[in-house]
């Protein structure tokens, strides 16, 4: 039986791989600057009305795109969190540095400008989202924390935490360009949905390179990989799951087709699982054998579970409308 490789093993052996897609990285992404896409005259114009913090009336955001942009800048803002992670978990030199820094700066772009755009805009409550914002840091993210329910010790988590973030990384980046790929369809903006559409662009090449260490991680150690994969995909979470307000804003986004479970299956799980060629490859060993097949179980519950999600979610939105009707024939 193979034996599972160390993180150190893990990164001298994959090191190469990590040079050849910080390089693609590099020569496809475009440089771009978050002032270019905020519209600073409407700040000038929101400034003369006396100063005050904020009115709602001053929002042309749809309670669904508020929820959204939210949530998205949130996510985003806690990148220190985010950097951390993967400090620790792949390295500060070689290749792997240039990725963690090149990485990071890039990040931060998309919580700069989806700040500048909210606050110039008076899209949404600056003081509340502060408020949040502070909350949602200083709660943090750590990985560490869930990784160690699946392995058990601190020195299985030292063994264990690159395998896991490279596969978690792979599916919350493409969860995350989903999001805010449909958050800028829903603001009825085209600066928004521009913006959007210039993050959403950014997050795929992020899945690209770890989607692509991930699967060459697959193809050293097949068993250790496909134990993480399939932890990861069990039980996946946004990062923004502990943000204040998520389980509220989570459903909104999920009523009105943001991020949904059909979404998280179809455009996320399973174009990653159909790369990795994950169940027609036939070098996995009996360990690994019994997770892909627990895997697919897993995923044939989930198909179930998109269905009975949408059924629900027709009702719901079917009663929303009824009642609007009968508040706009009373008001009419």
């Amino acid at each position: 039986m193979a034996r599972n490789l160390t993180q150190l093993e893990l990164l001298i052996e994959l090191e190469p791989i990590a040079e050849q897609n910080v390089n693609r990285h590099l020569s496809m992404a475009k440089d771009w600057h978050p002032h270019d896409y905020v519209p600073w005259t409407e700040g000038r114009n929101f400034a003369a009305m006396g100063g005050i913090d904020w009115d709602p009336e001053q929002s042309q955001l749809s309670e669904v795109a508020k929820a959204a942009m939210i949530t998205n800048l949130l996510t985003e803002d806690n990148l220190p969190s985010y950097h951390r992670e993967i400090a620790e978990n792949f390295s500060q030199d070689g290749a792997w540095g240039t990725w963690v820094g090149r990485w990071t700066a890039e990040e931060n772009r998309h919580g700069i400008v989806i700040r500048d755009y909210l606050v110039v805009t008076r899209g949404v409550d600056p003081v509340a989202l502060e408020n949040a914002r502070m909350v949602h840091m200083t709660n943090g993210y750590r990985a560490a924390n869930l990784i160690k329910n699946y392995v058990g010790t601190q020195a299985a988590y030292n063994a264990a935490g690159f395998m896991y973030s490279v596969a978690y990384v792979t599916f919350q980046e493409l969860a995350t360009r989903v999001s805010h790929r449909n958050t800028g369809k829903v603001c009825n903006d085209p600066i928004a949905d521009k913006m959007l559409q210039r993050i959403a662009a950014d997050e795929n090449l992020h899945m690209i390179f770890y989607r692509n260490l991930c699967g060459a991680a697959l193809d050293l150690s097949p068993d250790q990989a496909m134990e993480a994969i399939s932890n990861i995909i069990m039980t996946f979470q946004m990062p923004g799951a502990g943000m204040p307000n998520f389980r509220r804003n989570g459903v909104l986004m999920a009523k009105h087709g943001i991020y949904d479970l059909r979404q998280h299956l179809e455009e996320v799980i399973m174009p990653v699982l159909k790369k990795w060629n994950v169940f027609e490859r036939n070098d996995f060993g009996p360990r690994g054998d019994e997770i892909r097949n627990n895997l697919g179980d897993y995923l044939d519950k989930l198909r179930r579970d998109v269905v009975r999600f949408e059924e629900q979610r027709d009702r719901s939105l079917a009663r929303e409308a009824q009642r609007a009707d009968k508040e706009s024939i009373l008001i009419g």
